[in-house]
C-alpha cells in the first residue's frame, strides 16, 4: 500500500511536472510569438528583421568607440580650427570604408572669437579676473593652450562698460520681477547671474531688456562644483577655475548663421549686414569661474537675497549694488569660418527617395569628449555595424543618412544651413530624424514627436542595460518607481510605458522638427556620471573614461538603441507611427493651458492683496524700499471651442486608424507607398507659415523653445506664451491657428483611414 501510494505520488508528480512544463512552454511560445511582432512589419518580415537585428547587436564593439574618441578628442576642434577639418575628413573616410556614399558639405558662417577680454573691480580691494583655466597634470590634453578657445560667450556684443554690479540669481524674467518688488533697478548696471535655470542666452537677453549694460555669468559650485562632490581631478566636478563657454545668440528667434536666415550659408549666399542681424546679443556678456566670481559677489551690498537665490560659495549673498564699480571690456574678431558637415548615405533598395536620417555633431568648444564625441562615436559604431550587415546581404528598403554636423555649439550652424540648403528635398523625402548629442552612464532619456512614442517603447524593450542585465526600459521604470511619491508609485504600478518628453531647442533636431515639421527624436543615456566639465578644457578623454562612461558601455547601448530605430524605420512595410499618442499628448497640453489660464485668474486675486499690503507698508513708512504697486489686467474669456471640437475629431480618426493599422502591411505595394507618404508627412501639418509671434522661423505649433527659456520647451507655444505674457488677443489668435493645424493633421489621419479600408 505504501509502495502504491509512493508510486502514485511519483506518477502524480511526473504528471504535474509534465503539465507544468507544458504550461511553461505554452507561455514561452506565446511570449516568443508576441515578441516577434514589430510595428509596421508582417510576421514573416518581422522574423527576418529580428535575425538581422541579432547580427547587428553582435557587431557592436565598445573598443571601437574608445579608439575613435582618442583620435577625435586628441586636439581642440572648434569651428574653423585645423582639427575640425581633420576630424571631418577622418569620419568621412571611415564611412567610405564601411560602404557609404560619404561627402563633406561646407558652409560659410559668422563665428566670432575673442580679441580682448577684461574684467576688473575697482576700489580699496581692486581685483582683475584671470579668465583662464589652468592645465592639470592628470589631464593630458588640458595643456594645449595654443589651440584652445579662450573662455568666452560667442555672439556677445563688443563693449567697454563700467558700472555698479547687481546680482540677478539665474537672470530669468521671474528674477527681475523679484527685483522689481524690492525696488531694485538694473538700468545702467552690470548684472551677474548664475548658470542654470534657463539657457545661458536668456540671461543677457533679459538683462538688456531691463536696461543693463553688461552681463557676467558664473558657475556656482552648488550646481556642478564641490557642493556635489570632489572637484576634478580627484572627482568629476567642476574645479574652482573651470568655466562654461557657450553661445548667447538669440536661439528662440532662429538658429543657424545669423547673417543668412532662411537660406543656406553657401559661399555666394546673400548676407545681412551684421547690425541688421536680430539674433546677435545687444550687450557684452562674459562667462567666469566661481573663483573669479567670488571677489565680485563679496563686493555686493544691499539686502540679503532669499534662500532660493543662494549658492554654495562661503559668503552671504546680497542683491547689490556693489560698493565699487566693475569694468567689463570685450572685443571680438567677427570672422567667417568654413563648416565641414559629413553626410553619409546608404541608398535604399526599394524606396531610395524616403530618407531616414540620424545625426550628431562633431565640433566642440574645446576637446569635447562627452559633448559631443561620446555620442558621435556611438553613431559611427552604429553605422559601421550596419555596413557589416550590408556585406552579408542586408539591404535597407529606405535610404539611411548619417550626418556628422559641424558648428552645433555656436548655434546649430551646420545642421541649420544644410537643412535650409536642402529644404525642398527634405520636405519631400525625410521620413524621420533621430538625434544624439552626448552619452553618459545611467538611464535612457528621450524626447520628440509623440507619433513615435509607442515605436520607441517597443525598441527599448530589446536593448539590455549594461549594468543590470535587464532591459533599459525596465531599468528606467525602476528609476521612475524609486523617484515617485506614494501616489505616483500607485499610478505607475505595472505600467512600464515610457512617456517621452517634448523637444524645445539646443541640439540639431531643431531645424528639422520646428522649421520643416519632420518627425524627430533626441535620445541619450545619463544620470549616474560625475560631470562638471561641461564646455571647459576638462571635457577630455581622461575625464570621460574615469567619470562618465568607463568602458564605453553606455555608448555601445546608445548605438544599439539608435541603430534599432534606424533599421526599423528603414525596413518597415508601414511606418511605425501611432496617432493615438499624438491625440493624448495634445489633449493633455490643452488641459494644461486651461489650468494655466485659470491660475492666471487666481494670481490676480493674490497680487491684488499684495498690492494692498504694499500700499499699507508705504503709508506706514514712505522711506521703505518697495517697487511701485502694479495691478494686472483682468483675465478675459478665451474661446477654446474650435480646439475642443477638432480634438474630438482627431480622437475618433486616430482610434479608427489604430484598429486598421495591424492589417496595413498587407496592402498592395502601391497603397503602402501612398499610405507611408501620408504617415511621414503628417507632422508637416503642425506647421503654420505665419510661425510663432516675434519669431516666424519657428513654424511648429505644438513644440518650440520658449522665448524666455531657450532650450526649455513650450508646448502649444503660441497659446501658452500669449497667456503667460497676458497678451489675450494673441492667445485667442493662436487657439484658432492651432485648431487649423490640428484640423489639417486630422485630415491626414482620415486620408490614411481611407487607404486602409
Amino acid at each position: 500500500m505504501l509502495l502504491l501510494q509512493f508510486k502514485s505520488k511519483v506518477l502524480l508528480k511526473k504528471h504535474n511536472m509534465k503539465w507544468l512544463n507544458f504550461v511553461l512552454m505554452f507561455f514561452l511560445f506565446v511570449a516568443a510569438t508576441h515578441a516577434q511582432k514589430i510595428m509596421g512589419f508582417t510576421d514573416s518580415s518581422a522574423a527576418k528583421q529580428f535575425a538581422w537585428e541579432k547580427q547587428f547587436f553582435a557587431q557592436i564593439k565598445a573598443a571601437n568607440l574608445d579608439e575613435w574618441m582618442k583620435f577625435l578628442t586628441s586636439h581642440p576642434h572648434h569651428v574653423g580650427s585645423p582639427h575640425a577639418k581633420i576630424n571631418a575628413e577622418y569620419i568621412a573616410n571611415l564611412y567610405k570604408q564601411w560602404g557609404y556614399q560619404a561627402e563633406i558639405e561646407s558652409y560659410y558662417v559668422l563665428f566670432p572669437t575673442p580679441k580682448t577680454r577684461l574684467l576688473e573691480l575697482s576700489g580699496k580691494k581692486p581685483f582683475r579676473a584671470k579668465l583662464e583655466e589652468p592645465a592639470l597634470t592628470a589631464d593630458k590634453t588640458s595643456a594645449q593652450k595654443a589651440e584652445q578657445l579662450p573662455t568666452y560667450n560667442a555672439f556677445s556684443a563688443d563693449g567697454d562698460v563700467t558700472a555698479e554690479l547687481i546680482f540677478v540669481n539665474r537672470g530669468v524674467p521671474a528674477d527681475y520681477e523679484e527685483l522689481q518688488r524690492r525696488g531694485i533697478d538694473v538700468k545702467g548696471k552690470i548684472v551677474i547671474a548664475k548658470y542654470g535655470g534657463s539657457w545661458r542666452g536668456i540671461k543677457p537677453k533679459v538683462a538688456a531688456e531691463h536696461g543693463a549694460i553688461g552681463c557676467i555669468i558664473y558657475s556656482d559650485p552648488a550646481d556642478d562644483g564641490y557642493a556635489l562632490g570632489d572637484s576634478y581631478p580627484e572627482g568629476g566636478y567642476r574645479p574652482k577655475d573651470g568655466v562654461q563657454r557657450g553661445s548667447v545668440m538669440d536661439m528662440p528667434v532662429y538658429t543657424g548663421d545669423p547673417l543668412t536666415p532662411g537660406v543656406g550659408a553657401t559661399k555666394d549666399a546673400k548676407r545681412l549686414d551684421r547690425e541688421n542681424a536680430t539674433t546677435l546679443m545687444k550687450i557684452p556678456v562674459l562667462p567666469i569661474s566661481y573663483e573669479d566670481a567670488l571677489p565680485l559677489l563679496r563686493s555686493l551690498g544691499g539686502e540679503v537675497v532669499p534662500a532660493s537665490w543662494r549658492g554654495a560659495l562661503p559668503i552671504t549673498y546680497h542683491f547689490g549694488p556693489s560698493r565699487d564699480k566693475v569694468h567689463l571690456k570685450l572685443e571680438f574678431n567677427w570672422d567667417t569660418k568654413q563648416l565641414y558637415n559629413v553626410i553619409a548615405k546608404l541608398p535604399g533598395s526599394e524606396l531610395p527617395d524616403e530618407w531616414v536620417l540620424g545625426g550628431n555633431h562633431h565640433d566642440a568648444w574645446v576637446n569635447g569628449a562627452e559633448d559631443p564625441v561620446s555620442a558621435m562615436v556611438a553613431q559611427m559604431e552604429e553605422a559601421r555595424a550596419i555596413g557589416e550587415l550590408v556585406k552579408k546581404g542586408f539591404r535597407p528598403r529606405r535610404t539611411l543618412i548619417f550626418c556628422a554636423w559641424d558648428g552645433e555649439e555656436p548655434m546649430l550652424l551646420g545642421s541649420t544651413e544644410w537643412m535650409e540648403d536642402h529644404k525642398e528635398e527634405l520636405r519631400q523625402k525625410a521620413v524621420a530624424y533621430i538625434n544624439t548629442d552626448g552619452c553618459a552612464r545611467g538611464f535612457i532619456n528621450a524626447a520628440g514627436s509623440h507619433v513615435l512614442e509607442p515605436f520607441f517603447n517597443e525598441v527599448i524593450e530589446q536593448v539590455t542595460d549594461p549594468q543590470t542585465n535587464v532591459s533599459i526600459k525596465d531599468r528606467k521604470y525602476a528609476k521612475a518607481m524609486v523617484d515617485a511619491d506614494r501616489a505616483g508609485r500607485t499610478k505607475l504600478m505595472g505600467n512600464k510605458y515610457m512617456k517621452i518628453g517634448a523637444l524645445g531647442a539646443g541640439s540639431d533636431y531643431t531645424p528639422f522638427l520646428q522649421h520643416l515639421g519632420i518627425a524627430s527624436m533626441d535620445i541619450s543615456f545619463g544620470g549616474e556620471s560625475n560631470g562638471g566639465q561641461y564646455h571647459s578644457i576638462y571635457d577630455t578623454y581622461d575625464h570621460f573614461v574615469k567619470f562618465i562612461d568607463s568602458g564605453f558601455q553606455y555608448g555601445a547601448a546608445l548605438a544599439k538603441v539608435k541603430g534599432l530605430m534606424m533599421l526599423r524605420l528603414a525596413n518597415a512595410e508601414i511606418l511605425p507611427v501611432d496617432f493615438n499618442s499624438v491625440y493624448r499628448t495634445v489633449n493633455d497640453y490643452v488641459a494644461e493651458i486651461k489650468t494655466l489660464l485659470e491660475n492666471s485668474r487666481i494670481d490676480i486675486e493674490t497680487e491684488s492683496k499684495m498690492m494692498n499690503e504694499k500700499l499699507f507698508e508705504l503709508a506706514k513708512d514712505p522711506k521703505k524700499k518697495y517697487g511701485p504697486p502694479t495691478a494686472k489686467d483682468a483675465v478675459p474669456f478665451l474661446d477654446f471651442s474650435s480646439l475642443e471640437n477638432v480634438l474630438v475629431q482627431l480622437k475618433n480618426a486616430s482610434e479608427e486608424f489604430q484598429k486598421r493599422y495591424g492589417k496595413a502591411p498587407q496592402l498592395s505595394a502601391d497603397k503602402q507607398s501612398q499610405l507611408n507618404t501620408i504617415l511621414y508627412k503628417a507632422e508637416r501639418s503642425f506647421l503654420s507659415e505665419k510661425g510663432l509671434p516675434r519669431r516666424s522661423w519657428y513654424k511648429h505649433q505644438v513644440y518650440a523653445p520658449g522665448y524666455y527659456t531657450g532650450y526649455g520647451v513650450k508646448t502649444l507655444p503660441g497659446i501658452r506664451e500669449g497667456i503667460e505674457e497676458r497678451n489675450w488677443k494673441e492667445a485667442q489668435e493662436y487657439i484658432e491657428i492651432v485648431a487649423k493645424t490640428l484640423e489639417a493633421y486630422t485630415k491626414q489621419v482620415n486620408a490614411a483611414n481611407a487607404l486602409t479600408k
